[in-house]
């Protein structure tokens, strides 16, 4: 199987497999190896140049390290990277998020009609959907009180409206297909949410402005990890009670 993780935290520093190569040491076809095959873990002095690198603890990039008394314990953080804002995330962290699900697919939004129309999504979960992953798709009500007050707040009063009616059109293509569930909800949105298996990005949104405008924290899934199981609980909190669409 791929090492997605160390491949998601390399998107995450904004690294290719030759920015890598060159800093840690070892030839390109290595590192591509390491990508390819999870299984391959490198020697504990360059994994831990790697880790360094990509800031990342080495058992999180290598699970397998887990029972190894030698590898040093992993931090309490689950903490990927910290953007200042939504265009500041590297594209090809949302295609590689997107299309390289196989599991769980939770997103939790008001439009997110940039996710749709820029990064393949709808066909991305239809296809993970039909292998067997569990998609939920949890969008805003554009008649609710929520998404009225919100528009109201960032000063795009029938503008936020009409990206939510969009993007509930958008999710008909996929909304009712098995393994895939779409609800809408009005709920004040404190933190959009999107989460492909153990990979998590949130927005979260300040009083007055866009959601484009606020920072995106990049979390990876820990075994006891307080920040993932804080947004996850409020995920489900929304998803308990909003509606499903027919």
């Amino acid at each position: 199987m791929t090492n997605d993780r160390l491949r998601a935290a390399m998107l995450a520093a904004g690294l290719t497999v030759e920015d890598v190569s060159s800093r840690v040491g070892p030839d390109v076809k290595t590192v591509e190896r390491w990508i390819r095959d999870e299984s391959r873990v490198p020697h504990r002095t360059t994994r831990h140049k790697v880790a360094t690198l990509l800031t990342v603890d080495e058992v999180h990039l290598w699970p397998s390290l887990a029972g190894d008394v030698r590898t040093p314990p992993p931090s309490e953080t689950e903490l990927v990277q910290v953007y200042p804002n939504r265009s500041k995330v590297p594209p090809t962290v949302w295609s590689e998020l997107v299309e390289g699900a196989t599991e769980n697919v939770d997103v939790l939004f008001y439009s997110g009609t940039f996710l749709v129309e820029q990064y393949n999504f709808l066909p991305a979960m239809r296809a993970g959907a039909a292998g067997g992953m569990r998609v939920r798709c949890c969008v805003g009500d554009e008649t609710s009180s929520g998404v009225i007050a919100r528009a109201l707040e960032e000063g795009t009063t029938g503008g936020l409206e009409g990206r939510v009616q969009l993007v509930r059109r958008y999710m008909q293509e996929i909304a009712g297909l098995t393994g895939i569930e779409v609800r809408t909800h009005g709920t004040p949105l404190y933190n959009s949410i999107y989460r492909f298996d153990d990979q998590m990005l949130v927005n979260p949104h300040s009083y007055g402005s866009l959601a484009g405008q606020n920072p995106v924290l990049h979390l990876r899934r820990l075994d006891g990890g307080l920040m993932w199981e804080n947004y996850m609980r409020s995920f489900e909190r929304v998803w308990s009670q909003a509606v499903p669409e027919e």
